[in-house]
């Protein structure tokens, strides 16, 4: 566990915070005094909040009104946004020529537009506190492609362009941005993907684990939603101060190939 006493009195707004590795990083901040805005389309962000001393903030960032909303509201509950943590996520599996086009678009708006809104709007107080972190939560499919899912690729791969390019303009000023791209972790959501991977490619669920998930690995296992978590602490960190627009995989070894 990384202890780190400049954390203490920051703020953070983590989305997607209400389970999972959002809910982990949230208790992990907290634990290091950082006051924490939780946000989450779903009232179990509420029960997060409430467990760590801080601020439940409700929102759908698939709708481009609500995700301006919320950094408009997480600046005027607190003042300020020292750590932002865009996690929030979810994915849809179909063929390209199936995907329906309502559907593309609010994912591309949940996984890359709603963090540049949020982006946006916390990097003024940043940049005159001359201190900030930008975490970026993308996907090995950041890196590379799978077939079925052509938002959530166009989008990961996106926002990883995105943290470059924030990185590049905002590091005179003390602020790092950086992107974790973790492998198939033992979440709620990967276990959505399992039973969709299996309807889409006709195969069972065990298949979908052991030759779609797992058998590109170095390392034969899911990863951990903790392991995860603890880089994203690393990269909050006074540690990490000179990291600033990159990538990092925590994949088991998913993308070496």
């Amino acid at each position: 566990m990384i202890t780190d006493e400049s954390l203490k009195g920051k703020v953070a707004l983590v989305t997607g915070g209400g389970n999972g590795i959002g809910k982990i990083i949230a208790h992990l901040l907290a634990e290091q005094g950082v006051r924490v805005l939780v946000n989450d389309i779903r009232d179990v962000g509420r029960e997060v909040a409430e467990s760590v001393g801080g601020v439940f903030l409700k929102a759908d960032l698939t709708s481009m009104e609500e995700a301006a909303a919320l950094g408009k509201r997480a600046l005027e509950v607190e003042g300020r946004v020292d750590i932002l943590v865009n996690n929030a996520g979810t994915q849809h599996i179909d063929p390209v020529e199936d995907f329906p086009d309502e559907t593309w678009a609010r994912l591309v708006q949940l996984l890359l537009v709603a963090p540049f809104q949020l982006t946006k709007r916390v990097v003024p107080g940043m940049k005159e506190r001359r201190w900030g972190r930008i975490i970026n939560m993308s996907s090995i499919h950041g890196l590379v492609a799978s077939p079925y899912k052509s938002a959530y690729v166009s989008a990961k791969h996106g926002l990883i362009g995105l943290t470059k390019t924030v990185a590049l303009e905002v590091g005179r000023h003390g602020i790092t941005v950086n992107a974790i791209c973790p492998g198939y972790t033992r979440t709620r959501l990967v276990e959505v993907q399992i039973k969709d991977q299996a309807r889409t490619r006709g195969i069972s669920v065990d298949e979908v684990v052991e030759t779609v998930m797992l058998e590109p690995a170095a390392i034969n296992r899911l990863v951990e939603p903790e392991e995860v978590a603890q880089l994203a602490m690393f990269l909050a960190s006074e540690a990490a101060r000179s990291i600033t627009g990159s990538a990092y995989s925590i994949d088991a070894g998913w993308t070496a190939r």
